[in-house]
Formats: structure tokens, C-alpha cells, sequence
């Protein structure tokens, strides 16, 4: 769990995928990849979800592969079995929590108050996502909770685009972004993955811009 979460601090920005056929998934992993964000958080809302990790995961194997909005411990189960290396569920279910951690695979539970990041501590985990990250407070609130919650990080997520990314990572308690900006759905279904491409090498040059 612990490398998983090194990675994805290193990539400093993970692109959230929506994938509506699994055609889609092995040239926006390239994409990804020749953009300088080699993971994926792919959500579970589509059927094409669980299949598109397992080619991600198993073609690109230089990839991070996760599963978002995982809502039950069947999709993270189903998840980790296609290939997917972290759970992202966007709020905090500890049976989700618990499961993962006995399969040994990293979680980031979604969080927006300080009841349920309590919870999550409680249960040993250090980094959690932040969600809706805008609509919940955005960096002043994230800002709040670390000053209770002096060892914990945080990967937000929601609303965060070009525009706003760069402030959430100049803060050293914000691990990494999730966004979306990047990969929208629009572009994948119309297949410009050029696009998508430079759009992901923009998003990678704020964080070596940063984190160098």
C-alpha cells in the first residue's frame, strides 16, 4: 500500500475515467503514457470499467491502475482481481475500508468532514481523498482539517481543473489531484486522443513545474 501511495504522490495529478467501451482503453493508456501521467483511475460507473483495467493493467504494465467510485465490496473485489493497484470510493464505507486492507490493497476512502476522516484514521489510514473537493470547502477547508489532523494527506477530487490544480498541489499535505479536465468523456468517445495527449502533457508539466 505504501508504494502504491509513493506512485501516486509521484504522478501528482491521477486522471479520473469514465469509459463507456473497452475499444477506448488502450489508446488513452497510451495517451496517458506518452502524456507523463502513466495511471488511471477508472470509475465503476459504466460496464466497461472492469474490463478496461484489466487491459490497462495487463498491457501497460508500467501504468497505475485504480478503480474509482467503487460503492461495494463486490467492485473492489471484482477490481482488484481485473488488475486495479487502489481503491477510490467517493465516500467512507468502513467494510469497503476493512476489506481492502485485508487483500492488501491501498484505499482511499472519500471524505469531506472530520466525523468521517476520524473514522478513517481510526481504522489507520493516512491518506485520504477529499471529496467533493470544491463544492466541499476546497483548499481552505482541506487547510482546517490539517490543522486538527496533523499526520494525515489528502488526494482531492472533484472540480479541480487547469485552472485551480496548481494551488491544491503547492500545498505539501495534498499528495496528489484527482481530475477529470484531461480525459473528458467527450474526447474519449470521439477518439481524439492527440488531444487528450497534449491536454495530460499540460497537466504533467504543472507538477514537474512544482515538484520538479
Amino acid at each position: 500500500m505504501k508504494k502504491v501511495l509513493e506512485k501516486i504522490s509521484e504522478i501528482g495529478i491521477i486522471p479520473v475515467v469514465v469509459l463507456d467501451d473497452v475499444k477506448d482503453a488502450e489508446p488513452l493508456a497510451e495517451a496517458l503514457i506518452k502524456g507523463g501521467l502513466p495511471s488511471a483511475e477508472v470509475t465503476f460507473r459504466t460496464e466497461a470499467a472492469e474490463e478496461s483495467i484489466r487491459i490497462m493493467s495487463e498491457k501497460f504494465p508500467e501504468m497505475l491502475v485504480g478503480a474509482g467510485t467503487v460503492l461495494t465490496i463486490a467492485q473492489a473485489q471484482r477490481a482488484k482481481e481485473a488488475g486495479a493497484q487502489f481503491i477510490v470510493s467517493p465516500g467512507f464505507d468502513p467494510e469497503i475500508v476493512a476489506w481492502c486492507q485485508k487483500e492488501n490493497i491501498a484505499v482511499l476512502p472519500g471524505t469531506c468532514t472530520p466525523s468521517e476522516v476520524i473514522q478513517a484514521y481510526n481504522m489507520g489510514l493516512n491518506t485520504l481523498k477529499f471529496f467533493p473537493a470544491e463544492q466541499a470547502g476546497g483548499l481552505p477547508m482541506i487547510k482546517a482539517m490539517c490543522a486538527a489532523f496533523t499526520t494525515l494527506k489528502f488526494m482531492p477530487t472533484g472540480g479541480i481543473n487547469a485552472k485551480n490544480v496548481e494551488d491544491y498541489l503547492n500545498y505539501d499535505r495534498i499528495i496528489a489531484c484527482g481530475g477529470s479536465w484531461m480525459v473528458s468523456p467527450d474526447l474519449i468517445r470521439s477518439g481524439d486522443f492527440d488531444q487528450i495527449e497534449k491536454l495530460v502533457r499540460e497537466a504533467s508539466d504543472i507538477v514537474k513545474k512544482i515538484r520538479g
